[in-house]
């Protein structure tokens, strides 16, 4: 029987489509297996995949079971902890990884959290833990990005852009970004040395010989990006498989991201959280909506024209 105590509200949708597929509704709580905590929301990312598979994009590979409550990050209180966990505690703020965090409660494996940073509200921490890790894994895992080298960011305005534009920063990397007329001064604030108004000037006209280009458009972006690269550099896309060929040559080199380890999420978030602690990096929201209003959060990320991240806060 289901009552206030073991239900909690939460979005759903029960077929693909559009944004109007998503409707607030009252569920049960998602139950604990070993190696997880429960996590009371206050705050959930709204990210790229998450619209993507209610359209059906990835249903091919990754079919979904309907009824589906999206949601790929959070925010919020550790309320229950199951067995075979260590290191957190019942009411501990925490950020992180899980499946269905848009709802007032989300099962989160304990391995894909982190303390929350101390400097940030609930509604910034939800923001981080999807786009600061896919920047760190691009640059610094596929890309090896060290001190020196030269980057372009294409799309650096983006959720994933504006904390790999932090990131290669604090690596002491030359960071040159593209972005909309009206987020130059945006791209530059995150520490740009360059920015290009793409809409203006074709990036490859622009820029020569950088060491790594990381794409977060897609499309053609990533191999006209290739021309800009230098003997050996290499093109990391976090936006579409990259022509491997065509790279090759142009004696380049071209590498996706593969899937998060859920397992190293919790350890890169901890790094992240210390930056942000520090003040070497901040945390850019410029939309927060309320947890009803998911479809339009939603159809703002579908827009792909937004600055930094989009939040839905789920409590208080």
């Amino acid at each position: 029987m289901m009552n206030e105590s073991n239900t909690m509200q939460a979005i759903r949708y029960h077929a693909y489509g559009g944004p109007e597929q998503l409707v607030l509704e009252r569920v049960p709580r998602p139950e604990l297996k070993p190696g997880t905590v429960l996590v009371r929301v206050k705050a959930a990312g709204v990210n790229p995949w998450d619209w993507k598979l209610r359209t059906g994009a990835y249903r091919q590979f990754m079919p979904i079971d309907f009824p589906y409550t999206p949601g790929i990050e959070l925010a919020g209180v550790i309320e229950e902890i199951g067995p075979e966990v260590s290191g957190f505690g019942r009411g501990q703020a925490v950020y992180g990884s899980a499946s269905g965090t848009n709802a007032e409660y989300a099962v989160a494996p304990a391995s894909s959290l982190a303390p929350k940073p101390a400097a940030l509200t609930f509604d910034q921490a939800a923001a981080v833990p999807v786009g600061a890790t896919t920047a760190w894994r691009a640059l610094f895992d596929a890309a090896g990005l060290q001190a020196g080298q030269r980057l372009l960011i294409q799309g650096a305005a983006g959720g994933v852009g504006s904390f790999g534009v932090q990131l290669a920063r604090w690596r002491g990397a030359h960071v040159i970004g593209t972005a909309s007329a009206k987020n130059l001064d945006f791209v530059r604030s995150l520490g740009a040395e360059e920015v290009i108004d793409y809409q203006a000037t074709p990036v490859e006209r622009a820029v020569r010989d950088v060491d790594v280009v990381l794409d977060t458009v897609g499309g053609d972006v990533g191999e006209r990006s290739l021309q800009v690269l230098r003997p050996g550099g290499i093109l990391v896309t976090i936006a579409g498989q990259p022509s491997e060929e065509k790279a090759q040559a142009r004696g380049v080199r071209a590498a996706g991201v593969g899937p998060s380890d859920p397992a190293r999420t919790g350890e890169l978030l901890r790094q992240i959280g210390d930056l942000i602690d520090s003040g070497q990096i901040k945390v850019q929201i410029t939309n927060v909506f309320p947890l009803a209003e998911a479809g339009q959060a939603h159809a703002l990320s579908q827009s792909g024209h937004g600055r930094g991240r989009i939040v839905l806060h789920v409590a208080d």
